[in-house]
């Protein structure tokens, strides 16, 4: 298999709020000889906020960082399930709307850059499973996490909606996709680093940080249901591919408790932290001191 090398888009979260996922991407990457170059230059994707005031702009916005993949010729990947989305729906308007393709490279030749649409865009869940290969990463595995539960839990915007994600996710004709109401992605990983899959009915809800500021109330009852729904099915962690989800799962269990009447307290890990585990890679390469909920089981 050639060596797979992609133009990496961290959003913001990663470099601010979450560093352990920039930290753990990073180390996993290169415990399995995948090349990430860092787009240093690309922003924030608006994080589905920026959409409801200025639409344009958020479409500006986001090919301006597709462009940076585009100049160094590289597949775009991303480490956060909002940044995927926003990306990818910016991709296929500009892809499918020649006019509306022109009016943003108007824009961005004022900063001389031209949205090409060459770039393909792909989140490391996916990147791993189809790109590296499961069977690869499991003749990988040092420190096998076969004595752990782990609940995968997706979260809304890599999965939905489903046509555009699997749109971006084809790798064959034949490709049937990730089915949103029942997916399989996460917990194939998850039995393939030797973890026992945790089936449960929220793993594919909202975590609730879209509704943090509008409704703190409603948030913390969809963190609280999907965290208790987890412990409640035997869960000893619990992993997501979204750093925000990663935020309220891991930063608002106390919270989430309160709305809940019970107490909370169990370890999300980042995607990556899961897999540099199982890999060997040392917890403090890993980032796992900046978690908040502790860890416990990796000492």
């Amino acid at each position: 298999m050639a060596e797979l090398k992609y133009a990496l888009y961290t959003g913001c979260t990663a470099r601010e709020s979450t560093p352990e996922l920039l930290m753990s991407t990073m180390a996993v990457a290169k415990k399995l000889g995948i090349e990430l170059v860092l787009l240093d230059e690309a922003s924030c994707c608006g994080a589905s906020h920026l959409q409801d005031f200025d639409d344009f702009l958020s479409l500006v916005l986001n090919a301006r960082n597709i462009c940076y993949a585009e100049k160094q010729n590289l597949p775009m990947l991303t480490i956060c399930n909002t940044c995927q989305l926003n990306t990818v729906m910016t991709k296929e308007r500009l892809d499918s709307d020649e006019d509306l393709k022109s009016q943003v490279n108007e824009k961005l030749a004022e900063v001389g850059l031209e949205y090409k649409g060459t770039s393909s865009v792909r989140h490391f869940l996916y990147a791993i499973i189809d790109d590296y290969g499961l069977d690869k990463l499991a003749e990988k595995v040092e420190k096998p996490l076969s004595d752990f539960n782990v609940a995968a839990f997706y979260g809304c915007h890599n999965i939905r909606p489903s046509h555009l994600h699997n749109k971006q996710n084809a790798t064959s004709d034949d490709y049937n996709g990730e089915n949103p109401y029942n997916p399989t992605s996460l917990d194939r990983l998850i039995e393939t680093l030797q973890g026992k899959s945790v089936d449960y009915d929220s793993k594919n809800k909202c975590c609730g940080f879209h509704a943090d500021l509008q409704a703190p109330k409603t948030a913390n009852r969809l963190t609280g249901t999907a965290l208790l729904d987890a412990i409640d099915n035997n869960a000893d962690m619990m992993v997501t591919p979204c750093p925000l989800c990663h935020l309220n799962m891991d930063v608002k269990q106390h919270s989430a408790a309160k709305e809940m009447g019970r107490d909370i307290a169990l370890p999300v890990l980042h995607l990556p932290q899961l897999i540099g585990l199982a890999l060997g890679i040392e917890p403090e390469e890993l980032g796992l001191q900046h978690n908040v909920t502790e860890a416990a089981f990796v000492n």
